[in-house]
């Protein structure tokens, strides 16, 4: 069995390998219409239901260029700080598929809308790698065929041919298969908070193509292969996981790996061979003479990045200065827009510990065990964050706390009524206290002549005090006290 480990070597039956990977992340364009007409890009309508005669190709038919998609490609670029080309031009892609009506896509080639950029990806607490962007340009999709409606006919459903596509390629710097799921999610989380794809991969509407390719150490790139539209970070892993032990076994029997197109079978983990793989003369590309080169001015991009939201990077940082998190815990809150506002609202008025604690803790636990999304949780950011300032200012403890929460989870309700009528306030006199502790002290001798030889043992004190007092004893006032009476420095 070969091992896969982030950053290291494979090792095989005859020595060293190291996988080299590569992404194609093909992201749809968050857009009312298509990129080239006005039919509608909403998803899930009825088949062949938003096409327009330029999407089925009908004679005559010329496209235009829709310039909010351009708009939302070259947002994507400034997130990915990558080089914005003033000038560009689309290409046609020559090839016969049923579901392409043209018989060629309408591409990007040697002059995509958007150069070379890099983002940076979290791989642990502590491990973070840099992946270069090669390239994003514009196309359009092709529609869809589907086998599974008879047993001897196909059936060809163009809802989706036209609808505009970003492919971002990724340079072949990942060597494993968390690395490469780790981009292609930090890809996701960047197109989100930009608003220009909705990354649901459920939905197609984020698919990355998967190179994989092996060699010695410090050789020359070996033959890749590429496995086509895979749709979630689980399968990424899995593809690379399985391609790369494939070769190397491939390699190793004196075989040899096959430039080839494959298909990733999601039962059974494996892939297989789809078609021999293309290459870029195979397409025929050319200039396509129904549209100009698409060239815009300086201005307009300045004016694109001044509007950019706050991305996933800066507000990491921005949380690790203000609330004082760990660069992590930062990392985990900024993935996605609905976490990063949830905390921010808790820890409005709070300690940003304490509230990133409860968030990804309490909160977090409590939603996957229900297999819940944030947007979802019974338990709303003013309630948390009124709950924690109810630790903060003494009238509960942490444990009530926890029981609290439970309530609100269930229940709902103000955390502040909730402690008031149901009697759950934190005792912080320190006279009820002590009456407590010295009828405690006064009924287990031996627990105190213990303590004095093991000061540790003072917990088992702590626990009855608690217990006696119903959780409500405030832990601080009941460790001072017992210190004094039991006489630990």
């Amino acid at each position: 069995m070969i091992e896969i480990e982030p950053r290291k070597l494979l090792k095989g039956e005859t020595g060293d390998w190291e996988v080299v990977i590569g992404l194609e992340v093909h992201a749809q364009v968050s857009s009312r219409s298509k990129l080239f007409s006005g039919a509608s890009a909403e998803y899930g309508a009825g088949p062949n239901e938003n096409v327009s005669l330029v999407d089925a190709a009908m004679p005559g038919m010329l496209p235009v260029i829709n310039k909010f998609c351009v708009e939302q490609a070259i947002k994507t670029g400034l997130g990915l700080n990558a080089k914005i080309n003033l000038w560009s031009r689309f290409d046609r892609k020559n090839y016969f598929y049923p579901d392409l009506p043209q018989g060629y896509q309408i591409s990007q080639y040697l002059d995509p809308i958007v150069g070379e950029g890099e983002i940076e990806v979290e791989l642990g607490p502590e491990e973070t790698i840099t992946v270069g962007i090669e390239r994003l340009h514009l196309e359009q999709d092709a529609g869809k065929s589907i086998h599974d409606l008879s047993p001897n006919d196909s059936y060809v459903d163009l809802n989706r041919s036209g609808v505009a596509l970003m492919e971002i390629v990724s340079k072949p710097e990942m060597r494993s298969g968390e690395e490469a799921s780790a981009y292609f999610g930090k890809l996701r989380t960047i197109v989100r908070y930009l608003g220009t794809c909705d990354g649901n991969m459920d939905q197609g509407s984020m698919r990355a193509d998967v190179n994989v390719s092996v060699r010695r150490p410090g050789a020359e790139l070996g033959t890749r292969t590429e496995t086509k539209n895979v749709n979630s970070l689980k399968f990424v892993r899995q593809v690379i996981d399985y391609e790369a032990r494939r070769q190397i076994e491939v390699l190793e029997s004196g075989g040899s790996i096959n430039q080839e197109t494959r298909l990733f079978n999601v039962k059974t983990g494996e892939t297989r061979t789809m078609r021999s793989k293309e290459d870029a003369h195979d397409y025929r590309y050319f200039p396509d003479p129904d549209l100009l080169p698409l060239e815009f001015a300086q201005t307009w991009v300045d004016e694109i990045k001044r509007s950019l939201p706050e991305l996933p990077d800066a507000k990491k940082r921005r949380f690790v200065d203000a609330y004082g998190l760990s660069l992590y815990d930062a990392s985990v809150l900024a993935a996605d827009t609905a976490s990063a506002d949830f905390f921010e609202a808790v820890a409005s008025g709070n300690d940003g510990k304490m509230a990133c604690n409860w968030v990804m803790g309490d909160l977090f636990g409590a939603l996957n065990k229900e297999n819940k999304d944030i947007t979802e949780s019974p338990v709303t950011a003013e309630q948390l964050g009124a709950l924690i300032g109810l630790i903060k200012d003494k009238t509960i403890s942490g444990k009530i706390a926890k029981n609290v929460f439970e309530i609100i989870w269930t229940e709902g309700g103000n955390p502040a009524d909730i402690v008031e009528q149901r009697g759950l306030k934190q005792v912080t006199d320190t006279g009820a206290i002590e009456t407590v502790i010295d009828k405690i002290i006064a009924d287990n001798p031996a627990q105190v002549a213990q303590v004095k030889d093991k000061p540790k043992t003072m917990g088992w004190f702590v626990g009855q005090v608690m217990k006696e007092m119903a959780g409500k004893a405030n832990p601080q006032a009941v460790n001072q006290i017992l210190k004094k009476k039991l006489g630990i420095e």
